[in-house]
């Protein structure tokens, strides 16, 4: 009999990586061509299904979707990226796109690794908007989706019950965090924009949080199908 999410809960750190690095964790040429099959078969599920509205749950599974969907995101977006670098792109630039577009794969994976079969189909992602030719247009979408990430996972760490996986989505928020310093500072280099006041309270130094609510509709026009929320706390 399978087992549910909240009996395959975490209880270690190692446990769940190590569950992780067996099934998913894959590198180099191994990470391209995980990542190609995984955007076909989302278009395919696309095409399929394309009028279904794609429910996050509720509860620790809702929560977990909701990470898991903004992580398609942010994998599928810098995977595009390194497909097609933008015209001027540098070796640094290069490299630090690389590392994170790799980071944002195992963060996509542990997820869908953790949720089994609670956990939603694959997203087609919808970059229409973003010009991956250009360098301004590349770094300014990296921007929004490394801030809203920081700012989702903020805002919903207070709703997960199960203390092991609140414990690793910090880990993992942390990440996110070094993400959006490290665009920021591509931005505007040598300046205080890597912790800017827009995102970092002056009163007391904290990140800003957001509810699900706030966040799902700011990226749905990066996302095809429509991302249902409605059992998520608000």
């Amino acid at each position: 009999m399978k087992k549910t999410l909240s009996e395959n809960s975490v209880s270690t750190d190692n446990e769940m990586l190590v569950k992780v690095n067996r099934r998913y964790f894959l590198r180099s040429a191994g990470v391209a061509a995980a990542t190609g099959a995984y955007i076909l078969g989302a278009c395919t599920d696309h095409d399929l299904e394309s009028d279904q509205i794609v429910e996050l749950g509720s509860g620790d599974v809702g929560i977990l979707n909701y990470a898991y969907a903004l992580e398609q995101l942010e994998a599928a977006f810098y995977t595009q990226v390194l497909a097609s670098p933008f015209i001027g792109i540098t070796e640094e630039e290069k490299m630090i796109l690389t590392d994170i577009r790799d980071h944002e794969i195992v963060h996509r994976q542990f997820f869908k690794a953790a949720l089994g079969s609670a956990a939603i189909k694959g997203l087609t992602p919808n970059f229409t908007s973003i010009d991956f030719s250009n360098r301004a247009s590349v770094l300014g979408a990296a921007k929004l989706f490394e801030d809203t990430g920081v700012q989702a996972y903020n805002g919903a760490g207070k709703f997960i019950k199960d203390a092991g996986y609140l414990l690793l989505a910090g880990k993992i928020v942390s990440v996110e965090a070094r993400h959006a310093a490290a665009i920021r500072d591509l931005l505007m280099p040598d300046t205080a924009f890597f912790a800017g006041d827009d995102i970092v309270t002056t009163s007391d130094g904290f990140d800003v949080a957001l509810p699900p609510v706030v966040i799902l509709p700011s990226v749905q026009p990066f996302v095809m199908n429509r991302i249902g929320y409605s059992q998520l706390p608000v």
